[in-house]
């Protein structure tokens, strides 16, 4: 039963927009204590990451060229990416680990690597800040979910 908690959280971890923050909840609902629902969740949230920055940019390149519905899905989610970049560009690394670590719907880690492919960032310059937003926002969730679970 608590391998199928750990296979479920991890897997929602993967998953873009729910990310680390439906996944802690959700293991802890199916059974995980909070400190192995905060480490599966954050390996969960980082494993996509190094495919994400390296290849990205890639693969929206060739998505573009198979029809106009797609050409016009990448360009919505490059302007996501570009409206983020901002506060980037300007902090660099605190601003990359900031907009992963705000558990926020528009951030986290997905985000922090479409911001990072498009600003052509090298891995081993956008890894490292996006794995410690991680760990804080998989921090903030955990301590909100800690709290709502002791209020009832």
């Amino acid at each position: 039963m608590k391998t199928k908690a750990i296979l479920i959280t991890l897997f929602w971890s993967m998953v873009p927009v729910i990310e680390l923050r439906g996944a802690i909840p959700r293991g802890i609902v199916a059974g995980l204590d909070f400190k192995t629902a905060l480490i599966v969740a954050i390996i969960g949230n980082l494993i996509p990451v190094p495919i994400l920055v390296l290849f990205t940019t890639k693969v929206f390149a060739w998505l573009r060229t198979k029809s106009e519905w797609l050409n016009r899905l990448v360009t919505k989610l490059e302007e996501k990416g570009r409206s983020k970049q901002g506060s980037v560009e300007k902090y660099k690394f605190w601003g990359l680990m900031l907009l992963v670590a705000i558990p926020l719907p528009g951030t986290g880690a997905w985000t922090g690597c479409l911001v990072a492919a498009l600003m052509e960032m090298k891995l081993k310059d956008a890894f490292p800040a996006i794995a410690l937003g991680v760990v804080l926002a998989g921090l903030i969730v955990t301590a909100v979910t800690y709290g709502v679970v002791v209020a009832f």
